[in-house]
């Protein structure tokens, strides 16, 4: 009937005065409808409804419907309502997040890290340089590799991957505390594979996932692939917020957590023994499921907390790669979970992959076994530690301070001088071809502003600190 009395002139038009109001409702039904939330042939919002939503008018509504129907967005079905039409454009994670300057897009940063041209220096990374890998141990385990049977070399591999190495990771998860049978042990492409694969089994769209403020970026861009609601926990230097943590818990009913244990991206913070127990109390209270992304823990100096080994993988998942200590072009990671997960998530596995990636197992496997592999790593911790003296030396020369001083991994979670800007700063690096991480990318509430994060490893290039005083200073410039 308001459609109607409007098309008739019987309740006057303001279309021109409320274009802006307009335009709002217009974007928020495309926005639904990018993310899903409304499906192709999903009904919208009575007009009233909506108007009450969006605190508009209910002529405001029936206009912007009108133009939604025009440019074939949604259709009306007389008597019913309005509906999605049937044509639904590819989902663009872009589109669902809010619009971001470039300097401070997760997938912008990711996308210069990956495929930056060459010379481009990129202390924004969250990966060692090829000269710090061990090269020569890979080597060794592609050729005995290429020496086993045809079925290892030309044949599918199983769903749970190969069993002497799950053998294997179940020995090493021990070491830190996690008890994980070789059966209760799922082999992966690649931890991001793994979230993405638990997100599908755990997860519907529109349901809550908390991540820690800051966080590893592509936590986000996955969450927002799954279509839920994202909220942050602000991190602590020894886990996060409790009380806060407490009271997203209370609020937003969340299905579940993602955290990383023992080495934390991007604050290089450790997870403390009372806050690992406290957070598993409110998680049990709550009936929250827990992934803990243990990928830093070849780089330990001294073992931390891991919330797997105090819950006994009851309602944490643990999951890991060794894309950052081994090769990130060997795609190789696992899941450890409960007994009773294991058959449905192969089921999940064969229907989203089909079947493992026995050739990256087995190079992982040989690599593994050559006891160069742990000669490399220890070598690595101190090339780290050696590294993270000398990159806070020289970030403190320009002001920048350390939020904390981690005692391993590769991470430097720092702040900038009083009142600069991360994203002008890494505007103007990037015109430079220097790649840094501003605070934001990690920052669910975008409150890291003047943070930045820096990978020791990748900071030894003079160029790099020149370009950064540069930046500060053109940041300083343009307040």
């Amino acid at each position: 009937m308001v459609l109607r009395a409007i098309r008739m002139n019987l309740i006057p038009s303001k279309t021109h005065d409320n274009a802006p109001r307009i335009n709002s409702v217009m974007a928020e039904v495309r926005k639904r409808i990018s993310a899903r939330i409304l499906a192709p042939g999903s009904k919208l919002p009575s007009v009233r409804a909506f108007a009450k939503t969006m605190l508009v008018s209910t002529s405001t509504v029936v206009e912007a419907y009108e133009r939604l129907m025009a440019e074939g967005t949604i259709h009306s079905r007389p008597g019913s309502g309005f509906y999605v039409a049937a044509a639904l454009a590819p989902l663009s994670l872009a589109e669902i997040g809010p619009k971001l300057d470039h300097a401070v897009d997760p997938f912008w940063v990711s996308r210069l890290a990956l495929d930056g041209q060459s010379g481009m220096i990129k202390p924004g990374c969250g990966w060692m340089p090829p000269s710090w890998m061990p090269e020569e141990a890979i080597r060794r385990a592609m050729r005995s590799v290429a020496r086993a049977d045809t079925d290892l070399l030309t044949d599918y591999g199983t769903p749970l991957g190969l069993l002497p190495l799950r053998k294997l990771l179940s020995r090493r998860l021990s070491e830190n505390g996690v008890h994980a049978a070789p059966e209760h042990i799922m082999l992966m492409d690649s931890g991001t594979h793994a979230i993405d694969l638990l997100c599908r089994f755990l997860l519907e769209p529109g349901q809550t996932v908390l991540v820690d403020d800051p966080c590893y970026f592509n936590f986000h861009a996955l969450l927002r692939a799954h279509r839920v609601k994202i909220i942050g926990v602000p991190y602590t230097p020894s886990g996060p917020d409790v009380a806060l943590f407490e009271e997203a818990l209370n609020e937003h009913k969340p299905r579940l957590y993602i955290t990383n244990s023992a080495i934390h991206n991007p604050t290089g913070a450790v997870l403390s023994p009372v806050t690992a127990h406290r957070v598993l109390m409110l998680a049990e209270r709550a009936g929250l499921t827990i992934i803990e992304d243990d990928i830093f823990a070849d780089f330990e100096n001294q073992k931390a907390p891991r919330l797997a080994a105090f819950d006994g993988l009851s309602r944490v998942v643990q999951i890991g790669s060794f894309s950052k200590t081994l090769s990130a072009s060997i795609r190789c990671g696992y899941i450890a979970v409960p007994q009773p997960w294991i058959e449905p998530l192969t089921d999940m596995k064969i229907a989203t992959s089909f079947s493992g990636n026995q050739l990256c197992e087995a190079v992982v496997l040989a690599a593994l076994k050559d006891g160069s592999y742990r000669r490399h790593i220890e070598t690595v911790k101190v090339r780290l530690s050696r590294a993270r003296v000398e990159t806070t030396s020289r970030l403190r020369a320009l002001g920048i301070t350390p939020w904390i001083e981690p005692q391993a991994g590769i991470f430097l979670w720092c702040i900038l001088p009083e009142g600069v800007d991360a994203a002008k700063v890494a505007r103007h690096a990037l015109l430079k071809h220097v790649v840094l991480a501003p605070g934001n990318i990690f920052s669910q509430s975008y409150a890291a502003l003047t943070h930045m994060r820096f990978n020791v490893s990748q900071c030894d290039d003079p160029k790099m600190m020149e370009v950064l005083s540069e930046a500060i200073d053109t940041a300083r410039s343009i307040l």
